[in-house]
């Protein structure tokens, strides 16, 4: 394996547990200093958007901070990345989402892996993250076009305002729904609601994959 993949897979599984371990460890302690459920989620929120803003900042240059199968399915159709190296990310942002849970209730004395407890089911939930991932989607390609050097700023204010915006407080990440049925605590989701979470990802990923190409098209000499 080429050492330039070797550094884009360790930017992609150390970014992804990065991200993974700040959603998970701010949800405990905002969950521990507050009964307030609106103050509770605001602490999520607000690390959240901030290390989105800083991981993609300095992981973007190597790997082009997917930390995310979705935004890599969507780099693999648009032929930007090979599928075998989008496979490869996607096994590194997967372990990496895991590790994050795992350094996140270490840091915090949970036992390390424990399955997530909180239902999270129904049209409403399905149609959010539809709509959270279309959005995040829909946030990247037309920045990545229009105004690339303001990438990590648009991503991490885009999720601050889905968490609040959605009803499923926006996951939009199948590597991240997956490290978050690893835990029980504020930020879980419950195993068994996990495969139409990421079927209602990819959906939306898809979705504004499709808007996107016939959006940005060249516009056409009449």
């Amino acid at each position: 394996m080429a050492a330039d993949l070797v550094r884009r897979l360790a930017a992609e599984a150390l970014g992804t547990a990065m991200l993974v371990a700040t959603v998970v460890g701010s949800g405990i302690m905002a969950d521990r200093l507050t009964d307030d459920v609106a103050l509770g989620l605001l602490g999520n929120t607000v690390p959240t958007g901030a290390i989105l803003f800083v991981l993609i900042t300095i992981l973007g240059p190597v790997s082009g901070a997917h930390f995310n199968p979705a935004v890599t399915l969507v780099s693999a159709l648009q032929r930007a990345l090979p599928w075998r190296a989008a496979g490869l990310y996607v096994v590194a942002q997967v372990l990496g989402g895991i590790a994050g849970t795992i350094v996140a209730h270490l840091m915090f004395d949970v036992p390390a892996l424990a399955l997530g407890a909180q239902p999270r089911t129904g049209m409403t939930q399905w149609l959010s993250e539809s709509v959270a991932t279309f959005g995040l989607l829909l946030t990247i390609l037309i920045a990545a076009r229009s105004r690339p050097q303001a990438v990590p700023a648009l991503v991490g204010s885009y999720i601050v305002a889905a968490y609040w915006f959605t009803a499923s407080t926006s996951f939009a990440n199948p590597a991240v729904t997956l490290a978050r049925a690893l835990t029980p605590t504020f930020s879980g989701i419950r195993p068994d609601d996990v495969p139409l979470f990421i079927v209602a990802q990819l959906s939306g990923a898809l979705l504004a994959a499709g808007f996107c190409r016939w959006f940005l098209a060249p516009e056409q000499a009449t």
